[in-house]
């Protein structure tokens, strides 16, 4: 046979070998359709875009042969109530901020913001490359779950207020939405924390029975019009220093996938965290002008109120460290971290951004 025949039926097998071997290796794969309730309501686009992008992408990646159908909060269990669901299999998945279950075990407050803890990056090297994942993961084992991060915020703005905060003080009695462990904390300086989800925030701040709330930060906030009936608009948010959340997957129904399956929701994770971070990091700050020239003030945390909940915050630190083994080998884990990432932070991030913020106003 001559070589330009040769070529032409080899070419010819090969192109006939690629359409049957495509429906076969797509065939082999289940048809997998799971529901998805998240602690999240369809108005606040970031969050929840971040899930609904989650489940587009999975979608992609397995040929639309895997299907994760997303519910808001309140569409199937309401928001506070993601991590019961998943445990007892009402839903294969959900999409949560694990602090919102410290009163099951403090420890779960690792998994979204240690108040006073790291910021974005710094979550996510602990995480990949000193052991979170995996202490949150044999905690989260104990509730029947697995958990991989998916979204992430950033740092966040420390709330909106009715009456402006001239020293600690002025929170004595201030009855304040704060999410997850915070509330704790602030509870030792004479805050009363409420933990309200989102859609149930506005009503209650509006009605007085809120002196304060806080949410993330200018993008959420401006959708949930916190600032039309508290105008005090305080940072930081010393209990985020970056707000994560987690999809969390009942192990029953992880462990029944398929790898690829598998590999689609790690991937897809990852992917939502970092998108959700990023249009955070670009639409606060049109959102924040918008803000204050609709009459937001803008205040710093008085620093007595910051040093008082810093020294609240090591107390129960170390209270919890004796009464909790799980708390304490995170929070020996995480420590060491954070001390050692600030000083180089400090040196290389803190000195590069405190020189553009002093230039900002001379481009």
């Amino acid at each position: 046979m001559k070589r330009r025949e040769f070529l032409k039926v080899a070419g010819a097998g090969a192109a006939a070998s690629a359409v049957i071997a495509a429906p076969a290796i797509a065939q082999s794969m289940p048809e997998t359709k799971w529901r998805m309730t998240a602690s999240w309501p369809k108005s606040l686009d970031t969050l929840y875009g971040g899930c609904e992008l989650f489940a587009k992408r999975v979608a992609e990646i397995t040929d639309n042969k895997f299907q994760i159908q997303l519910f808001a909060a309140g569409e199937i269990v309401p928001g506070l109530q993601v991590l019961d669901a998943v445990q007892a299999g009402t839903v294969e998945m959900g999409s949560t901020a694990l602090y919102y279950y410290f009163g099951k075990d403090p420890s779960f407050t690792f998994g979204t913001a240690l108040p006073f803890g790291l910021n974005a990056r710094q979550i996510n090297a602990w995480q990949n490359f000193g052991g979170g994942n995996e202490l949150m993961n044999e905690l989260l084992k104990g509730y029947n779950c697995i958990g991989f991060p998916s979204l992430n915020t950033g740092a966040q703005m420390g709330g909106w207020y009715r009456k402006e905060l001239a020293n600690l003080g002025d929170l004595q009695g201030l009855k304040f939405r704060v999410g997850g462990f915070a509330g704790r904390i602030l509870s030792r300086v004479g805050v009363v924390p409420q933990q309200l989800a989102a859609p149930d925030i506005y009503p209650a701040l509006e009605k007085g029975t809120l002196d304060a709330a806080e949410w993330v930060g200018p993008h959420d906030d401006e959708k949930l019009g916190f600032y039309k009936v508290a105008k005090y608009y305080y940072y930081p948010g010393w209990w985020e220093g970056c707000g994560q959340s987690h999809n969390i997957i009942n192990t029953a129904k992880w462990n029944a996938l398929p790898k690829p399956y598998q590999s689609a929701i790690i991937t897809a994770s990852a992917e939502s965290w970092q998108w959700v971070l990023a249009r955070y990091d670009y639409l606060n700050v049109p959102a924040l002008k918008r803000l204050l020239s609709s009459g937001a003030v803008l205040r710093a945390f008085p620093q007595d109120i910051m040093e008082a909940c810093y020294k609240a915050a090591g107390d129960i630190y170390a209270e919890l460290s004796q009464s909790n083994p799980m708390f304490k080998k995170m929070y020996d884990s995480l420590v060491p971290y954070r001390s050692d990432s600030y000083a180089w932070m400090q040196i290389a991030e803190g000195g590069f951004d405190n020189f553009m913020m002093r230039m900002r106003g001379r481009s």
